[in-house]
């Protein structure tokens, strides 16, 4: 029996689960492997933080999806890979042969340490639901009498998004507090990649919040002092292992630490090992760190792998991703509106986050009945198991 390992609990994965419901792989094991159950979808998260949602009803639920596909799911995350061997360690020291990897791990951030301000940051997303609570605990316990300073660093979406977000939640949590916020950006204006009246409504949104921007700055020691919280949200970063050739292996990756991958979502030097969202490179194509492109790539993904896999595979059953270049951007702004953006137009409004919640919610519609199927208490996947059924199988 051939095995698929999907190493991570991203959007492109939670797609290719659902195709696996809908049609399942005869002959294939489908093993599952991310470091929490629940996987936040990225568009949910700023309504998350803004306290418009719970955070179960911004999550995929793994296990139970992952049970309905015939696959089986297991609690870990990648510490070490050996391309040659179709070998993934984990970081408890077990470890998954392969004849078919997937990896869909999303980024992290390494934000520096700080002595005065909490940092928050923003990736890995499975690692935020934690910090917030925590967040949130400390929020109940600052004294009222002193103004509590947020600060968000990095002019992107996710910065953005956040900070308000964020400012809006405290605010309502306990109105009698002060509550100031400030973004810093090494660019030169925010949401570059925003048609101008989005940005400009941008700036609109930052005003109506009190907001103070500072351009041309980064993290510094004054950031710090003047901060109580600090949300990090600067550029992807790579995982540790991607950047580390011992960790990784000879697995291509860019400068960066990302998987390159081609046009079939492939690694370019093992056509063993696929790689979609933010962990992978797209070939000639900078392709920004969203989740919009992560959900394209999932039904290519779902059709490719399972072409991998059979047998005998043919390189003319691979499918072709082919990346917008134009998408619409939908930002939340924390007050019940949001911004709209797609090329050169833009604009905001309560209707354009009437329009989001939507989306966003027919989206997770997908794979809910497939997660209500499988209560979790019903579902165990050690994974010593996993590995002692496929020992030897691996071809």
């Amino acid at each position: 029996m051939k095995r698929l390992v999907l190493a991570g609990a991203g959007h492109a994965h939670a797609l290719v689960l659902r195709a696996l419901v809908q049609q399942p792989m005869p002959g294939v094991e489908v093993v599952v492997v991310s470091p929490q159950p629940l996987a936040p979808y990225s568009g949910m998260v700023p309504g998350w933080l803004a306290g418009h949602y719970r955070f179960d009803e911004i999550a995929i639920h793994f296990p139970p999806l992952a049970m309905a596909a015939g696959a089986r799911w297991c609690q870990g995350e990648i510490d070490t890979l050996d391309p040659a061997r179709r070998q993934v360690r984990l970081a408890d020291g077990s470890t998954l042969d392969y004849d078919v990897l997937s990896l869909n791990v999303g980024s992290t951030l390494q934000p520096p340490p700080a002595e005065h301000a909490q940092i928050l940051p923003l990736r890995p997303l499975a690692m935020l639901h934690g910090r917030y609570d925590s967040l949130l605990e400390r929020w109940g316990r600052e004294p009222a009498g002193r103004p509590f300073v947020v600060t968000a660093v990095g002019g992107g979406a996710a910065g953005f998004e956040a900070l308000l977000a964020v400012l809006a939640r405290l605010r309502a949590l306990r109105p009698e507090c002060v509550v100031h916020g400030g973004l810093v950006t090494r660019g030169t204006r925010l949401l570059p990649g925003l048609a101008p009246t989005a940005r400009r409504a941008a700036q609109r949104a930052l005003d109506r919040a009190g907001v103070t921007v500072q351009f041309g700055s980064g993290w510094c020691s004054s950031v710090d002092r003047s901060s109580d919280v600090v949300i990090w949200a600067t550029g992807a970063e790579a995982h540790g292992w991607q950047r580390d050739p011992a960790r990784r292996g000879s697995l291509a990756v860019d400068d960066q630490g990302f998987v390159r991958i081609d046009e079939q979502l492939r690694s370019v030097s093992h056509p063993q090992v696929f790689a979609t969202g933010d962990c992978a490179s797209w070939a000639g194509l900078a392709l920004p760190k969203a989740g919009v492109h992560a959900v394209r790539m999932g039904p290519v993904l779902a059709s490719n792998l399972r072409a991998a896999l059979r047998v005998p595979a043919a390189a003319g059953d691979l499918r072709q991703h082919r990346p917008q270049r134009h998408f619409l951007a939908l930002l939340a702004t924390g007050d019940g509106r949001a911004i709209a953006s797609r090329g050169p137009f833009g604009a905001e409004g309560a209707w354009a986050w009437r329009w989001k919640d939507r989306i966003d919610r027919r989206f997770l519609k997908q794979f809910i009945t497939a997660q209500a199927a499988f209560p979790p208490a019903s579902i165990q996947s050690p994974l010593a198991e996993v590995s002692a059924r496929h020992s030897g199988e691996s071809s």
